[in-house]
């Protein structure tokens, strides 16, 4: 059995958008958010929820936020107080009815094994469920990385890059775990990605 405290192999940083030291941060995380509205709904787990931006769009009585940082945890628990909030390792141990919707925005390129990952999530889903993604686009990388040199995006971020995956490369992921990708497309001018994968 793949337990969710396994994926931060080789990943000890934050998950999500905690860390917006960048110009234009907060913009790009506005604009995942976006991507990814329409797709959530239902009961909602928010894997690197960061300060858990998702709770305003599930509820706060049908959210789950999941990150390794403490202190953006404390800080989405003041923000939506009736929501649960969950480190990895608490996770792990949690049995909870399964979900709708896996949001995972910024997640992927930050963990050694997307295949793996999205293995463990379906394990949490509703057999009608879905899980919704934003991964940046590996062509434009270059740019990201540019960027951040110069304070544009969140340097930590781009630094902590493990898997920088294309849409073949989610279809290969998804399908090791038995997803599928039903909607597929690039936002931010081709430089950030959405997918969303069910069962």
């Amino acid at each position: 059995m793949l337990h969710c405290d396994r994926l931060r192999i080789q990943h000890e940083g934050r998950m999500s958008g905690g860390n917006l030291d960048g110009v234009f941060s907060p913009y790009l995380r506005e604009r995942r958010l976006s991507a990814a509205r329409p797709h959530i709904r239902g009961r909602v787990l928010d894997y690197g929820c960061g300060t858990a931006d998702v709770c305003a769009i599930a509820g706060e009585a049908s959210y789950v936020g999941v990150d390794l940082d403490e202190s953006v945890l404390a800080l989405a628990r003041r923000r939506y107080p009736r929501a649960s909030f969950l480190t990895p390792d608490e996770f792990a141990q949690w049995s909870g009815p399964p979900f709708d919707t896996v949001a995972a925005l910024a997640v992927v390129e930050h963990l050694p094994d997307p295949a793996r990952f999205f293995a463990a999530m379906k394990r949490h889903l509703k057999p009608s469920g879905r899980i919704v993604v934003t991964t940046p686009n590996p062509a434009l990388d270059w740019a990201h990385g540019l960027g951040a040199r110069f304070g544009l995006f969140a340097k930590e971020s781009h630094d902590e890059h493990q898997s920088l995956v294309d849409r073949a490369g989610l279809e290969r992921a998804g399908a090791s775990a038995g997803l599928r990708i039903v909607e597929y497309r690039r936002f931010l001018l081709g430089a950030n990605q959405l997918a969303i994968l069910i069962p």
